[in-house]
């Protein structure tokens, strides 16, 4: 049994987090972290083997080394922070995904196949009105796997959960590559595989669903 440890508990991610590791048989959902709940990071550390982070960026970097010093594992879905400067700490194991949608992870891998044979392409990406970062981690992943200079539009709109488009273009011709999810029960199986699979990474940190698939 993994014991389970969710930061951002309060949040809409934190929430639907805490659902499915409470109905995974293998899986024990030991502590709901969140001020809002009265629980901090320090306190719950003791005793859990992996902390899943869907707080903020300016929180998820300290909260990770916390994690990695306890010999806690940690899953990370907050995006905009600088992943590269735990490069290098020892203790435990951190995995970081932009994504945690397996349609998201295809569709990041279609369009970096597509770039290959298209001359230019823009992404729009497409959140909710309280996402704090723009462009999102996903749309910048997108970017980086692809060839050339990829522009990101990024729209934050209340209505929407996570969406993007990637356009590419040709002479004579369009190719459009889009993603939704329409609820946050789509990153769930992307997220419990992470937590099963982290304590046994051969590399930390380690980004992209795409490496446990």
């Amino acid at each position: 049994m993994i014991r389970v440890g969710v930061a951002g508990a309060a949040g809409r991610m934190g929430q639907a987090t805490c659902a499915a590791v409470d109905a995974a048989d293998d899986l024990e959902l030991a502590a709901r972290i969140d001020p809002a709940l009265d629980l901090t990071l320090a306190d719950a550390l003791s005793g859990l083997d992996v902390v899943v982070d869907f707080t903020r960026p300016d929180t998820a970097l300290d909260n990770a080394r916390a994690c990695v010093r306890a010999g806690v594992h940690v899953v990370v879905g907050t995006t905009g922070w600088d992943v590269e400067a735990l490069r290098g700490e020892e203790g435990a194991n951190v995995f970081v995904a932009p994504n945690f949608a397996i349609g998201a992870v295809l569709m990041m891998r279609f369009a970096a196949e597509a770039s290959r044979h298209m001359a230019r392409a823009e992404i729009v990406e497409l959140h909710h009105d309280r996402k704090l970062d723009a462009p999102s981690g996903t749309a910048a992943r997108t970017a980086q796997l692809m060839e050339g200079d990829v522009p990101i539009h990024s729209v934050r709109l209340p209505g929407l959960v996570a969406h993007q488009e990637v356009i590419l273009g040709d002479v004579g011709q369009t190719l459009t590559i889009r993603h939704d999810s329409i609820a946050r029960e789509s990153f769930m199986p992307g997220v419990l595989l992470a937590v099963r699979r982290v304590g046994g990474l051969a590399e930390s940190p380690l980004v992209g669903l795409e490496h446990l698939l």
